[in-house]
């Protein structure tokens, strides 16, 4: 591989010196260039400050929003490993200059050897052998889908792309906060598999803890091989071949042919008015673009500044929640992959969400039935996972992404001697009828286990352009069904209620996902950013309307990009991107 270029700027003279990058005595030096809110003419907001640096260093080379968003996806996947990686999947969505846009699918799909009773036990599905364990993974996306997105879209060469995340990996960095905390969380689990042990643990027997130098040479070496060999040596050689050895001998079914097989896909953008703009959303597998889309039209029925002036009154978030329970009720029962069942076309019609939302009462909560009995079950406030970046350069061209290993840590399993963690996403399919899965969502047969089938993601990549067609937003969130919610709050912030980018981003949320019949919000979470919290009053008024209230922490992860006016700009407007306060992410951007 051709020698690395120093990619953070700044701290090139600490390099020339022979001290590391990545070590935790420059982690105030990489704070201090990046910030939770910056403008700028390209940019880029990720979860972590490295990722962003990452994003900004493709900008300085001369790449765009694409190559960005590939290079920081790749360094995610190493210093915010619970969350995303090669060994999971994503979603890709991509607005181009010349005003085309684009949605990749690298979700995972299931191995050929899979079948829908693979989880039954005694005829009770057994969701632990959906999200552990060798049985827990698909075959991962992430690798064909970036690919994808820069052999027609970058303009960088693919092995540049990977150098921040080979730095990261070969010299390492400091453990953040929240990876040390999710190592703690499934430390039972993942001491029982030796090769994650080795990754996770240090010679003590102890977890890496926040602030530990951490060095993962093992992966360093498999992200360089396919930098400069290709994705074919993840996909049809000696990764695919090695990782079925590893599966097969504890009882898994993935194999590399099922490696072999895979194929990212284009999928057709999902498009929808919402008061003058127009929301790109990512159809089937995400049931999140679908379902924003839903809940924009039924939202469109009401005068929102009537409903409430400032956006925070128990009446906004009622009405919320009424179309959250309508649109997830929906989700459990016609929602699945499309190359495999008939998702019918008249839920994203206009005369079927008016008919939603003629059901919602503003002065009461209301029951709504569905297809399916369940009680579901509460959401594990711990429980942090999946990503989002959002990138966008001064050309116009913008991309949302989001990408994820399903729960931390996936399976538990690390692929000997190269470093990836795999998904759990086969516990995104319906395990079993009516049984929640590990975000208490059910499903039915539209979502049942099939080979080369892929499971029905949250994951909510969504891009808003304004009257002219031009892009004013990029945004997207973390947090299983949370994500879809989260989303759908940023984007009617920023329109409804003329929010920035960062207000809209900090606001407290709300989430219904109708089962478990549970209106989750977000109590005070402190922090600088946050600018008002569900406070006792706001949260006696929904239970005044009916609302089974239960007081939550952190709904949700998100970051975005907004195109904000700028008196100074030829084209009419700068861009802001923002990163969510409840995790501490950063942001970054190419100077004037």
């Amino acid at each position: 591989m051709a020698k690395r270029r120093l990619f953070l700027g700044g701290l090139a003279a600490a390099a020339a010196c022979g001290t590391s990058l990545w070590n935790r005595s420059h982690a105030q030096d990489i704070n201090s260039m990046t910030k939770p809110i910056v403008r700028g003419r390209s940019v880029a907001a990720t979860v972590h400050p490295l990722a962003s640096l990452a994003a900004v260093s493709m900008f300085r080379q001369g790449g765009n929003a694409i190559d960005a968003a590939v290079a920081a996806s790749l360094c995610l996947g190493v210093v915010d490993g619970h969350n995303s990686g090669i060994g999971g999947g994503c979603l890709i969505l991509i607005r181009l200059a010349d005003g085309s846009s684009y949605a990749i699918d690298g979700r995972e799909t299931a191995p050929r050897l899979a079948h829908k009773n693979m989880y039954l036990r005694n005829g009770v599905g057994d969701v632990k052998l959906s999200q552990d364990g060798p049985l827990a993974c698909g075959v991962p996306g992430q690798i064909a889908a970036l690919k994808s997105a820069h052999s027609r879209f970058g303009k960088l060469p693919w092995q540049d792309l990977f150098e921040p995340a080979i730095r990261a990996a070969q010299d390492g960095v400091a453990m953040s906060s929240a990876v040390a905390a999710s190592i703690k969380n499934e430390e039972q689990v993942l001491r029982g598999f030796p090769s994650s042990y080795a990754v996770l643990f240090k010679d003590s027997g102890d977890p890496y803890a926040a602030g530990d130098h951490w060095v993962q040479r093992d992966l360093a070496g498999t992200l360089e091989n396919i930098a400069t060999k290709g994705e074919g040596w993840f996909y049809e050689g000696e990764f695919a071949d090695r990782c079925e050895e590893f599966i097969k001998e504890r009882g898994g079914v993935l194999s590399a042919v099922d490696f072999r097989s895979y194929r990212a896909k284009d999928r057709p953008v999902l498009k929808s008015a919402y008061r003058g703009h127009q929301v790109l959303g990512f159809p089937t597998p995400s049931s999140g673009g679908l379902h924003i889309l839903q809940m924009l039209q039924m939202l469109g029925r009401f005068e929102m500044k009537q409903v409430s002036e400032s956006g925070r009154t128990a009446g906004f978030y009622h009405l919320l929640a009424e179309a959250m329970k309508l649109a997830f009720a929906d989700r459990a029962f016609y929602l699945g992959d499309s190359d495999f069942v008939d998702v019918p076309s008249f839920l994203s019609s206009p005369e079927y969400t008016n008919e939603l939302a003629s059901k919602i009462d503003l002065s009461r909560s209301t029951r709504v039935p569905g297809h399916l009995s369940s009680q579901g079950k509460s959401l594990d406030d711990e429980k942090k996972h999946t990503t989002h970046l959002s990138t966008a350069d001064d050309q116009g061209n913008w991309v949302a992404l989001t990408a994820t290993v399903n729960t931390s840590w996936g399976n538990k399993m690390v692929v000997p001697g190269t470093g990836v963690m795999l998904n759990n996403e086969m516990d995104d399919f319906s395990v079993s009828p009516g049984v929640p899965n590990a975000f208490g969502l059910i499903g039915s047969e539209a979502n049942s286990v099939e080979p080369g089938k892929r499971p029905l993601s949250s994951m909510s990549p969504s891009i808003v352009l304004d009257s002219g067609g031009k892009p004013i937003l990029a945004c997207g969130a973390a947090g299983g069904p949370r994500i879809i919610n989260a989303t759908l709050q940023t984007i009617v912030r920023c329109i409804d209620y003329g929010m920035n980018i960062g207000d809209a981003i900090g606001e407290s949320r709300i989430h219904h996902q109708w089962q478990p019949d549970t209106l989750f919000c977000e109590g005070s979470l402190g922090g600088p950013y946050q600018t008002q919290a569900i406070n006792d009053d706001l949260i006696s008024g929904l239970k005044s309307l009916g609302h089974n209230v239960k007081v939550s922490g952190p709904l949700a992860v998100a970051q975005g990009i907004q195109r904000v006016k700028d008196a100074k700009a030829d084209d009419g407007g700068t861009l802001e991107a923002a990163c969510d306060p409840r995790a501490g992410g950063r942001a970054a951007m190419l100077e004037n």
